[in-house]
């Protein structure tokens, strides 16, 4: 039998009220923090000093370091772009969506306010077996985007601006790895301008269909 300690211990977390904090301006501190050392290394002493809250503030405002991580990653998601808007929503050839699209990402990946690269296209590749479910967030999370650019180049073939023999779930995949590559790059030191020249040899390929 547990005696009182342990019971005590292995009881669920109570919630309580959080106290009172900009949910924003800390969540954006707790994304800065998992951006540059990742899920893994990211360790909870780490994320209650950046955010100015104490651990058991942040279990009753967030629940959970992985459920922490997920708002950090939506929050991630709504940050601004050099070009604000949906570029494969927007009523541009396909050619165009995807140069605004990788521009934002050149331009985001190098920012000198935050961390380097991207939070999301190269996260939690590898991580401790009991963080799995995490990776498999993040992989479902790369998975969409991947949909999104084969949605658009099928888009794009409908129209008649990608010729109608284009393999649209490849043409995807090759774009999803020039995002990774150019988020890898950019923890690498790359610049802006580095970036923006690679993106120039992806869209050559892309135009050539």
């Amino acid at each position: 039998m547990k005696n009182k300690e342990e019971a005590e211990n292995s009881s669920p977390r109570k919630r309580g009220r959080p106290p009172a904090f900009d949910r924003e301006t800390v969540l954006a501190a707790a994304r800065d923090t998992f951006w540059k050392h990742g899920y893994d290394g990211s360790s909870i002493a780490d994320l209650t000093a950046a955010m100015g809250i104490t651990p058991q503030s942040l279990y009753a405002a967030f629940g959970s370091k992985a459920e922490l991580y997920r708002e950090t990653l939506e929050q991630y998601r709504r940050m601004p772009r050099a070009e604000p808007g949906n570029p494969f929503m927007d009523k541009v050839d396909t050619v165009t969506a995807f140069e605004r699209f990788l521009t934002n990402s050149a331009k985001i990946f190098t920012a000198p306010e935050h961390p380097k690269g991207c939070m999301i296209s190269t996260a939690v590749l590898n991580c401790a077996e009991e963080n799995e479910p995490i990776a498999h967030y993040v992989a479902s999370m790369r998975l969409q985007a991947l949909a999104i650019f084969t949605a658009r180049i099928e888009r794009g073939i409908a129209e008649g601006d990608i010729r109608p023999d284009a393999d649209a779930k490849s043409l995807a995949r090759f774009l999803g790895a020039i995002v990774q590559g150019m988020s890898v790059q950019a923890r690498d030191g790359a610049t802006t301008d580095e970036l923006l020249a690679l993106l120039s040899h992806a869209l050559g390929e892309l135009k050539k269909y």
